[in-house]
């Protein structure tokens, strides 16, 4: 077990279980903040005749309320129940959903003790019950209870969803849209977990009409209640004590990393036919960073929960894949899931891979961004190695100002921006994310900076490629003799990517031509941290948009070259030589490996990166320019058209 991570006993757990039972069982709740459901009756009783168990009330100690219950309760084991023929006897899916509630109940309970315990609010609820709280300590004590309340539910909310997701990942196929949760109560800790769980009862009585719908309705909620609690911590204070510990149930293999989500760490089926390196012909530099990422991502420590390159410098979290249609962008994608599935599958570990596609935009309000955001806590959950990609970014999210974006794109801008990074945003370097673009000049200027390293997909580009690429398609069925030509001779990774890099040592672009020739004029050859410094004030002076962002993602790339090297094949293929090794182990033998800094690499990032920026600009002006010539065009032709038919 990782030394960050604070063990929550078994034995604490089911010491709950019996204030977790009576919660279930039956609770009296007056809503405050939502409003009934129409048809949410009362759930009816299993065995008339049978006396059940007294409801449950308040056992917070230091908390005295007043009684508003209604005559009715909320009986959720009676509402699980409903949903079958039978009047005895649960299914073992409703036994299930049941346990996971009672389990998820127990250890909220626990962490909000142990939470009160370090805050010193036990301490407060004690003074309170004897009448002894000082005024001047009302406000803390109002603010800690909130806190506390929040995360009780978030736990319940995340560790159900866990345990269900666990037992029931191919349960069912069935899609269950409950809605917003509105009765999130802040008051303590209790009557936070009785709001959430009238509104659970509200939304089992209305939507799991059958048994298929029972595990979708319950999933539904809980990933509603996640997100809504999430929103209102992000701005509270004295979570501190929370956010700062990670907790773990050993018996479930659960962990609690402050308000994220934890999705089980199982694998992603993957259907896709995968590539090797040496079908790829040319991106040489693309296909080199790829194979790279590969084996850094397989790095990482799962009792860590971090990767050694995340801490030394050089793992790309977020990349940019662009260039033409036809090019290899799928190839690529293709290739690098093909590489990571099968070092994964050497090893033990579960890979997930998952693509954000055009489907993920949807008409009603605030489900897109709730589709980018389920896609990324899936891919970016720490019990898996992650690969996620975003094809065709420029369809996918919108362009700020562009009227031509519907509200789903922008909703997904606005949570790819905060999920690569947010405030929020924890790279731990178990997974990495690629976006792909024909017409990267299309995708918002903001979110195309937040790829921290840029992918130039150009494609076969000398006669030596086109000969290799035809040789590969053509396959077996033939006699064709090769000619003059040498197979696969340019391929070689190594002298290709060489090449490729020394090719940046000066610009490419018009554009960053000029400014490199001004700068080189005044200062001759950039060879100091103050020359390099002026050459990118002069970028910055010709293009607003290169910004400290921009800065920080060529130093980034400046520390992948560093780590310019691929972590060797035997590594991967005896996983005990590398995988297998501690953290610390596998950090020194990556820091063994590393080269120094140089001019030449600095130099070359600075070119790579500004040139796909001026790249991009000179596309989209070029594409605005066309796009308002023939809009004149149009309208000069509708006018003769008009005047003509009033002749």
């Amino acid at each position: 077990m990782s030394n960050d991570l604070m063990e929550i006993k078994e034995e604490l757990i089911r010491e709950k279980y019996t204030a977790a039972e009576s919660l279930l069982d039956g609770f009296d709740h007056t809503p405050r903040l939502a409003k009934p459901k129409a048809g949410a009756a009362p759930a009816k009783e299993r065995s008339p005749g049978i006396g059940t168990r007294r409801r449950f009330r308040s056992t917070t100690p230091g908390l005295v309320t007043k009684s508003t219950a209604r005559a009715e309760g909320v009986h959720i084991i009676n509402r699980v129940q409903e949903n079958d023929d039978s009047t005895v006897l649960m299914s073992p899916m409703q036994a299930n959903v049941l346990h996971s509630l009672r389990r998820a109940l127990a250890v909220s309970m626990v962490v909000a003790d142990q939470f009160a315990d370090h805050t010193g609010l036990s301490q407060l609820l004690k003074d309170n019950l004897e009448g002894g709280l000082a005024a001047s300590r009302k406000s803390e004590f109002t603010e800690l209870l909130a806190a506390s309340s929040v995360i009780s539910l978030h736990v319940f909310a995340n560790m159900a969803s866990y345990l269900l997701a666990n037992a029931h990942a191919d349960a069912s196929d069935v899609n269950v849209e409950v809605g917003e949760v509105e009765e999130v109560l802040t008051d303590n800790a209790q009557l936070a977990l009785t709001g959430a769980l009238w509104e659970l009862d509200q939304d089992l009585a209305i939507f799991a009409t059958s048994e298929d719908k029972l595990v979708p309705t319950v999933t539904a909620f809980l990933e509603q209640l996640m997100e809504k609690v999430s929103l209102r911590a992000s701005n509270m204070p004295r979570l501190d004590a929370f956010t700062s510990v990670n907790y773990r149930v050993e018996e479930d293999d659960f962990q609690i990393s402050g308000f994220m989500p934890s999705a089980r760490g199982n694998s992603s089926k993957l259907t896709m036919t995968f590539k090797k390196p040496n079908e790829i012909v040319g991106n040489h530099i693309a296909k080199y960073q790829a194979m790279k990422l590969a084996k850094m991502i397989m790095a990482y420590d799962f009792d860590r929960k971090l990767n050694p390159f995340v801490e030394l410098g050089g793992f790309i979290f977020t990349f940019m894949g662009d260039g033409k249609p036809g090019t290899g962008k799928t190839i690529l994608i293709q290739m690098m899931a093909g590489l990571i599935n099968d070092y994964c599958n050497n090893a033990g570990y579960p890979f997930r891979y998952q693509n954000l596609s055009t489907e993920s935009i949807d008409s009603y309000q605030g489900k897109s961004a709730q589709n980018a955001k389920a896609f990324f806590n899936n891919v970016i959950d720490p019990n898996v190695i992650g690969f996620g990609t975003i094809d065709d970014i420029d369809q996918l999210a919108g362009k700020r100002g562009d009227r031509q974006s519907s509200a789903g794109q922008l909703e997904i801008t606005a949570v790819l921006m905060e999920s690569f990074a947010g405030a929020n945003t924890v790279v731990r370097g178990n997974c990495t994310f690629g976006m792909f673009s024909n017409y990267p000049e299309n995708v918002d200027d903001a979110l195309r900076q937040r790829a921290g390293a840029r992918f130039l997909v150009d494609g076969p580009q000398t006669r030596e490629d086109y000969i290799d690429i035809l040789h590969i398609l053509m396959g077996k069925n033939h006699k064709i003799p090769v000619g003059e030509h040498e197979l696969f001779e340019t391929q070689q990774i190594k002298r290709a990517v060489a090449r490729s890099f020394e090719a940046h040592s000066k610009p490419q672009e018009d554009g960053l031509i000029r400014v490199y020739e001004d700068t080189t004029k005044q200062l001759g050859k950039l060879d100091t941290l103050a020359k390099i410094g002026t050459y990118l004030d002069n970028i910055q002076n010709v293009d607003e948009r290169f910004t400290g962002r921009a800065i920080k993602n060529i130093t980034d790339a400046i520390k992948v070259r560093a780590m310019d090297f691929e972590l060797p094949d035997e590594w991967m293929e005896n996983p005990d030589l590398f995988l297998f090794k501690d953290y610390d182990t596998k950090k020194n033998m990556i820091g063994d490996l590393s080269v120094p800094i140089t001019v030449d690499m600095v130099l070359q990032e600075i070119n790579r990166y500004a040139d796909s920026e001026f790249r991009y600009a000179d596309k989209s002006d070029e594409v605005a320019i066309e796009n308002m010539v023939r809009e004149y065009g149009r309208q000069e032709e509708a006018k003769k058209r008009y005047l003509k038919g009033k002749k």
